[in-house]
């Protein structure tokens, strides 16, 4: 079993059966305990109807009375072959900023349409997010199959529309699948009712999606989170990519200094090596100053240390982004001031249409492309190279827009 879990993210139009379907998931796969079993048909028979599996995630009273899925929930489970975190985004236009933070945790995603509806414009805004934090792996499930009895033909066409709407996007669903959740054709046992499917079950797609070979073979960077001086002085962090070994020699950004790593430390382990994703203790052989939102790098291939670059935005906040008005920057475990000092382009999420360009502010769930200039320097590289070091948050009082770097405009005196 791989090690580093893969972080799935499902989202999709409000009732398109989200829930359910990581429900049936877990349900099929033998992951819920009896008791969790018997909890929900209690629930179900006090609430009047069959079993329901979207209740496995809705542990809110409210959520349950309301019929949709509020905050984000993750679940964590296990297969053969790896450890997951599935996490299920609210499809509920109001909660958009909460399926934005899901989707920004994920490495992988899920859309899921509704065979009768079809591709709903809140589908088209999340497919439009999953785009603008750089998704690469994305599963399409055409969900409620036995409602339309099957169809192969209203399959076929719902497929197309699909594929031509993320192809202007440039996501690339790398499966399309026919399920039905409620029923579990398609989610883990292969289905008998559509013959003429002959592709993977959803379960097998998923354990198809390789995250570690590119992420652990890709350049150190080791994002510092914290330090704790017990008998010796340990620096607590996350390699966010690559390996990190003992005796490595290693560059501290964004200082520069450079020393090397004298051990890794664990709870009552000291192992040799730390791949990508693993939260682990460092000591070093040089007493060096180093705080939360350094990186460590690997010497020969540094990220850069800058205050300037361009990016992709999608904004959440009801109150539009105007120019050069200071906002908190949050990348991996940094967090500095910054401005939006160029728009160069904002378009309708929903619609795709232009709206302007070199415009003086962004608003409600539009879409920009723009160059940030932070207060101070920062530690990133382009999405497309580190996601760790590519994707941010912009927050006011709360998280306000997700983005990707897409450019990195080096200063002058930046560490090399």
């Amino acid at each position: 079993m791989e090690d580093i879990p893969l972080k799935l993210v499902i989202v999709g139009h409000v009732d398109h059966g989200k829930s359910t379907l990581i429900g049936r998931l877990l349900f099929d796969t033998g992951s819920l305990s009896k008791d969790k079993i018997e909890e929900i048909r209690q629930i179900c028979s006090a609430l009047g109807k069959e079993f329901e599996f979207g209740y496995i995630l809705d542990n809110l009273e409210e959520e349950r009375d309301q019929g949709i899925t509020i905050d984000t929930t993750q679940i964590f489970f296990n297969s053969k072959n790896r450890q997951y975190v599935i996490i299920d985004a609210p499809g509920h236009v109001e909660f958009i900023k909460n399926m934005i933070t899901g989707a920004s945790q994920a490495d992988a995603a899920v859309i899921i349409i509704d065979a009768e509806e079809g591709i709903m414009e809140q589908t088209q805004r999340h497919a439009f997010i999953l785009s603008l934090l750089g998704m690469q792996k994305v599963i399409v499930l055409i969900n409620k199959m036995d409602r339309i009895g099957y169809d192969q033909n209203r399959f076929t066409s719902i497929k197309k529309e699909c594929l031509n709407f993320l192809t202007r996007i440039n996501l690339d669903a790398q499966y399309i699948i026919p399920i039905s959740a409620i029923k579990g054709d398609n989610v883990v046992i292969k289905s008998v009712n559509v013959p003429w499917y002959e592709g993977p079950t959803f379960f097998e797609a998923m354990d198809s999606f390789d995250i570690c070979s590119v992420v652990t073979k890709a350049p150190l960077r080791f994002a510092i989170q914290d330090i704790y001086n017990f008998s010796k002085r340990i620096i607590v962090g996350q390699v966010v990519s690559g390996t990190l070994r003992q005796n490595d020699a290693i560059t501290v950004l964004p200082s520069g200094e450079k020393t090397q790593i004298r051990s890794l430390e664990e709870y009552q382990k000291t192992p040799d090596y730390a791949e990508t994703g693993k939260c682990i203790g460092v000591t070093t052989t040089d007493k060096i100053f180093c705080d939360r939102g350094y990186i460590f790098s690997n010497p020969l291939d540094t990220p850069a240390v800058t205050s300037q670059f361009r990016a992709n935005v999608f904004w959440m906040d009801k109150a539009p982004c105007k120019k050069d008005t200071p906002i908190i920057f949050r990348c991996s475990t940094q967090e500095v001031y910054c401005k939006i000092i160029k728009i160069h382009s904002c378009i309708n999420s929903s619609s795709l249409k232009l709206i302007g360009n070199d415009v003086n502010e962004i608003s409600n769930r539009e879409f920009a492309q723009v160059t940030i200039r932070t207060d101070s320097p920062v530690i990133i590289e382009e999405f497309s190279k580190t996601p760790k070091l590519g994707r941010f948050v912009l927050v006011k009082e709360n998280v306000s827009a997700g983005g990707i770097i897409t450019e990195v405009i080096r200063d002058r005196d930046s560490c090399n």
